[in-house]
């Protein structure tokens, strides 16, 4: 299959009432790994990195190579720059063949977050890429680093947002956090009811690593049809590694490859298959 474009992926999912996975990658191992999960599973995914990450794995190393990935794949698989900081690296995503953007302006005021978001939709149609944006605060950061406060989702301020621009999917805060979760969590299902009865475009979970399978499948059946998986997938390589390091006193570099592959592929396959996308390909 071809690199596909992400809008084309939810339309689907919304269609048919299940949820794509967007899967962060932060090396050549964890893309190999899910899109193995992926191709096994007959499963359309996205492929993600977030700006927050680029000092670790920079732009123009990491993009060709999932983009590429992408490619190469048996089953539809976009490729999305997620909480874009800067319309530059927005940008410079969209050049090396990013087939979905996003730029974070939930910190802004409203007409604020309109602006940036109607700037970059105007770049992505050059490059017939999707948009997706965030009205709400989802708890802590994408790396973790920073404590946030979790700010609900408005109905006002989301139907404000998706009447004055032209987003493809619309990220809301409904109780999800980044990073790990310091309790349970606890999801405002009424919140995402209503939201998903007065916003007719498809919504996105962030910070998914650490909710109940029951909630993701509840969640995939009233709207969100996009979501997050980071500190997961990161969390399952390594501890896989810190296992084989426990049972090895000597390996070489391609024993820790292929580990780093499997407990990629092993976490998204677990999601997917919550995710309801197995067979949807």
């Amino acid at each position: 299959m071809p690199l596909v474009d992400m809008r084309g992926l939810l339309k689907s999912a919304l269609k048919e009432n299940y949820a794509v996975g967007s899967f962060s990658v932060a090396n050549m191992e964890m893309v190999m790994g899910a899109i193995k999960a992926a191709e096994e599973l007959k499963s359309p995914i996205i492929l993600q990195i977030a700006e927050v990450r680029l000092k670790y794995s920079p732009l123009e190393l990491i993009g060709p190579m999932m983009v590429k990935a992408a490619e190469n794949s048996k089953v539809p698989v976009a490729v999305h720059f997620d909480h874009g900081a800067t319309i530059e690296n927005v940008k410079k995503a969209l050049d090396l063949g990013f087939t979905s953007v996003m730029i974070d302006g939930s910190h802004l005021e409203i007409e604020e977050n309109i602006k940036i978001t109607n700037k970059i939709s105007s770049i992505a149609k050059l490059y017939n890429a999707s948009v997706e944006a965030e009205i709400g605060h989802v708890g802590g950061s994408e790396d973790g680093s920073k404590e946030i406060e979790i700010q609900v989702t408005k109905l006002e301020s989301a139907k404000k947002f998706f009447e004055n621009t032209e987003i493809d999917a619309l990220a809301v805060a409904i109780g999800n956090a980044h990073g790990v979760y310091s309790g349970e969590p606890n999801l405002r299902f009424d919140v995402l009811k209503n939201l998903q009865n007065n916003i007719p475009i498809p919504l996105v979970l962030h910070g998914g690593s650490g909710i109940s399978a029951e909630d993701f499948k509840k969640c995939a059946t009233m709207g969100i049809k996009k979501i997050n998986i980071a500190t997961a997938t990161f969390n399952s390589v390594k501890e896989s590694v810190k296992e084989l390091n426990k049972k090895l006193e000597d390996y070489d570099y391609f024993k820790l490859h292929e580990t780093e592959i499997k407990a990629a592929y092993e976490n998204v396959k677990k999601h997917i298959e919550i995710f309801g996308s197995s067979n949807k390909a």
